[in-house]
């Protein structure tokens, strides 16, 4: 059981590295997504996804390890809880205070990544506001009414009020 706990542990650990990495990451995306660098946010997309991947098969361990103390203890690895896990460890206090300190660090750095990437999220989210509305603005440009301008001919001309094709000449 102290090796399991100790295999938690590390796990638990190096998981909460993965994410203050990702929380860099997503930090450090604020300020590009703000100035548009399409090119610099592409990049650290790739890099959050690299680090997404560690993190996934960390949880994956992390998961495995789980269900062996579940096992060990005999308890529903669905039920069972890291917290659980911690009231249980009463009887050896060093090994309680680790798992409580790496959750608690593990669990503040996933709420940090997660209030970040909410931020991000919206930011983005107003970026094609202001695409979609700039779009609107061109094709409702190209939509106006016609004109009644008329040629020679007395043929209508079929100009759009505020488009138009001319561009001023400056010998006239």
């Amino acid at each position: 059981m102290a090796s399991l706990m100790e295999n938690l542990i590390e796990v638990l650990e190096k998981e909460s590295g993965e994410y203050e990495d990702l929380l860099g990451l997503s930090q450090k995306k604020t300020p590009v997504i703000i100035s548009g660098n399409l090119e610099e946010l592409a990049k650290i997309t790739d890099e959050e996804q690299i680090v997404v991947e560690r993190i996934s098969r960390l949880d994956h361990k992390r998961q495995e390890v789980f269900a062996d103390i579940a096992n060990v203890i005999n308890r529903d690895v669905n039920t069972l809880k890291i917290s659980n896990l911690v009231t249980m460890l009463e009887s050896r206090p060093e090994e309680q205070q680790k798992l409580a300190k790496v959750h608690d660090r593990l669990k503040n750095v996933a709420q940090d990544v997660e209030r970040v990437n909410g931020q991000n999220r919206i930011l983005i989210q107003n970026a094609l506001e202001m695409v979609e509305f700039d779009m609107n603005m061109l094709q409702a440009m190209k939509a106006a009414p016609e004109t009644a301008n008329y040629n020679k001919g007395a043929y209508n001309t079929g100009e759009h009020m505020g488009v138009s094709s001319k561009r001023f000449d400056a010998k006239q």
